[in-house]
This record gives C-alpha cells, sequence and structure tokens, in this order.
C-alpha cells in the first residue's frame, strides 16, 4: 500500500518536505506521491477547510501517574478505522476486503489522522469511537512520502472527543510512552513502552522510506497503525507508523514525531496535499561502472539524468537528458539519494547551482525550484 522513492523513479521530481521533520533538529520524511484514487474512493485532492489550523501544544499538561490515567485521558478520542476495498476474484467477480487501522480525533468538528496506507485505495471508511460511536468517512486526504492521511466526518451536530498535542522535541531516549490503537483490529488497546530512539530512519517496505522517526520498544502489532503515540500527560507526541522486525529483534516499533507531521496535516487540510518543490527530473540513476559503460558515458560517477520534464526547472534551466549531475550547491552529489537528500530542505523558488557532466565537459547552471503540481484527483 506503499510506495518508495527509489533509484529508478518513474517520476522522480525531487519532490522535497517543505518543512524538516524533526524530533528536534532536521529530520524529514521522503515518499513519492500516490495519485492513483479510484472513482469510488473518498480521497481526494481538495481541500477539506482552507481556513483550518492544526491544534497547538497544551501548555504545562501536569503528567499522570501511571498508564491507567493516561488512557483514561486518551482512549476516548481514540478510533478504530475500518477500510473497505473493491476486489476481483479469478472470475472478475467484486468482492469487498475489509483491513483495519487506527486514527485519533484531533479536532472535535471531525478531523481524524492517521496513516496513508491505512486508508489508501479504500471504497468506504468509516471510524468507531471507544464509545461504539460509528461515523462514515465524508472525505479523505491522503499523502503517501509522509504516509500520513486525514478522515473527515459529519459528526451530525454531536461533540467529538479530541487528543491533547505534546511537544515532540522535547522527547528524550529512556522516557516512557504508550502506544494507543486498535492492535490486529480487536478494540482500542494499550501497550506501554521507552522510547530507544530518536531522528530514526527506515524502510518501509520495498518503496517507502521515512525519515526523523521516534523509535520505540511499545508493542505495535498490526492495525496500531494511524494511532497515538503519547506520552504520560496524555499528549500525542507521535503517530505509529509502522513495525520492524528483523532476524531477532523483536518489539521495534516507530512513530512519525508530532512537530514533523503538523505542518503536513494542516496543508492536507487547507489545500487537499502537500506542496513540494519540484526540479523536474524524469528517472535518475546513480553512476558506476556498469552504468557508465551502457550509457557510454565519459564519466564514472555522479548522477545520471534519463529525462527532462517539459517546461519544469531543469529544462529552463538548460538541463538536458542523459546530463550527469556531479554536486549541488558545492556539494558532490554520487549517488541519487544524496541528490534527493541535498534538495531536502530546500523551498519552493529556492535557487541552487547545479554542476553537471555533459559531452565531456563540466558546466554548471543556476535552477530555480518549482512548485509540484497538485495531484490528480
Amino acid at each position: 500500500m506503499k510506495k518508495k522513492l527509489h533509484l529508478f523513479s518513474l517520476f522522480l521530481c525531487i519532490l522535497i518536505a517543505t518543512a524538516a521533520f524533526s524530533a528536534g533538529g532536521c529530520d524529514y520524511l521522503s515518499q513519492p506521491i500516490n495519485t492513483d484514487n479510484s472513482d469510488n474512493t473518498p480521497s481526494t485532492s481538495t481541500p477539506l477547510d482552507e481556513n483550518w489550523k492544526f491544534p497547538s501544544p497544551q501548555q504545562n499538561l501536569p503528567e499522570l501517574a501511571n498508564y491507567a490515567m493516561v488512557v483514561a485521558r486518551v482512549k476516548p478520542a481514540v478510533v478504530a478505522v475500518d477500510v473497505e476495498y473493491i476486489t476481483q476474484d479469478i472470475f472478475g467477480r467484486q468482492t469487498v476486503a475489509i483491513a483495519s487501522g487506527s486514527g485519533f480525533i484531533i479536532d472535535p468538528s471531525g478531523y481524524i489522522i492517521t496513516n496513508n496506507h491505512v486508508v489508501e485505495g479504500g471504497s468506504t471508511v468509516t471510524v468507531t469511537l471507544s464509545d461504539n460511536r460509528t461515523f462514515t468517512a465524508s472525505r479523505v486526504v491522503t499523502d503517501s512520502r509522509t504516509d500520513l492521511a486525514v478522515i473527515k466526518v459529519d459528526t451530525l451536530g454531536e461533540e467529538l472527543p479530541f487528543v491533547y498535542i505534546g511537544d515532540s522535541s522535547a522527547l528524550e531516549v529512556g522516557e516512557p510512552v504508550a502506544a494507543i490503537g486498535n492492535a490486529l483490529g480487536l478494540g482500542i488497546t494499550m501497550k506501554g513502552g521507552w522510547i530507544s530512539r530518536l531522528d530514526a530512519q527506515i524502510t518501509v517496505d520495498q518503496s517507502v522510506t521515512l525519515y526523523g522517526l521516534i523509535g520505540t520498544d511499545a508493542a505495535i502489532n498490526e492495525g496500531n497503525s494511524g494511532g497515538p503515540l503519547v506520552n504520560m500527560a496524555g499528549e500525542v507526541i507521535g503517530i505509529t507508523s509502522a513495525k520492524i522486525v528483523e532476524v531477532g529483534v523483536e518489539g521495534v516499533g516507530y512513530a512519525i514525531n508530532i512537530n514533523s507531521a503538523r505542518t503536513f496535516i494542516e496543508e492536507l487540510v487547507n489545500k487537499g496535499y502537500i506542496t513540494r518543490p519540484f526540479m523536474g527530473v524524469i528517472g535518475i540513476l546513480t553512476v558506476d561502472a556498469a552504468i557508465q559503460s551502457y550509457f557510454k558515458l565519459g564519466i564514472d560517477k555522479g548522477v545520471l539524468l534519463r529525462g527532462i520534464a517539459e517546461n519544469g526547472p531543469a529544462e529552463k534551466a538548460g538541463l538536458k537528458a542523459n546530463d550527469v549531475i556531479l554536486s549541488i550547491n558545492g556539494q558532490a552529489v554520487l549517488t541519487d539519494e544524496e541528490l534527493i537528500l541535498a534538495i531536502h530542505g530546500k523551498k519552493v523558488g529556492d535557487k541552487i547551482e547545479v554542476s553537471y557532466f555533459r559531452d565531456g565537459v563540466t558546466s554548471t547552471v543556476t535552477l530555480i525550484l518549482a512548485e509540484t503540481p497538485p495531484p490528480e484527483s
């Protein structure tokens, strides 16, 4: 359900997070944008509310004495997310499959945060509160590069409980936390643990890498994704995103830190999509001996541009297909990943100096990063 930024990216575009994804530093997320929504899904790239603001962190909310008190504060605003998918069997007959995840209410008017991979491709999204009230999503906006999604439900005048927001920049390794969510699709449960790592980077599957994550040993099971990771004050400091189980390693879980997510979530609600700088290249390859030989390049290092987007920033700067990028702003880029990271943190309108190799000559051009076009609805 998630897709990864990779060397052979079909349309790289160098899409960059507009704000640092940080638990106190220069962290970020980097995933491709998913725009493949079927006609019957509530997913959309149109705004939910152009004036909505992400809630500010709570000030001086006291720590609670135990996990039971934390759960009592947070659980009413945590929801089970059930997603229906329309599939076809081998005879072409339509069938309905259901998957479960978690989410949490961030605004009593009906805004619910979850992961993109929880709702991606779904035809119907339903949320159930701990008091068994059920609401069907009227709209869903998603971004697969950050693995974030916002579900909007019509409350029909009902007042919904909501979570308190914390400050993830204040976290420390060793701090106790709780992961609350719809574990295994069996209802809202809690698992306690500790922060084991900050500023983590993981590859979730063969096509998504997440950056600036909070690592925890709190047990995170299938269905937990999209639920809140909270501190002992009951404040949300992360959004549970994935579980990595390596050989001989158990209980390694990760959450997107809330400070990073807030900018992206607000933009999803305000615009329906996330704006990122756009370099305008189509497909990149790390140059090594094999690539040099195959494409008959005159250089054995750098990043090969396989194509250039028409009327994009790269074309306007004078770059061409089969140019080899050597550096950005004087910083050497020897792999496709280094090129991506060199652009991280840049903004729409930023000027970058691009050094490249073409026909035996090394040259430098100034490229002005443009705004990514909005995804198709």
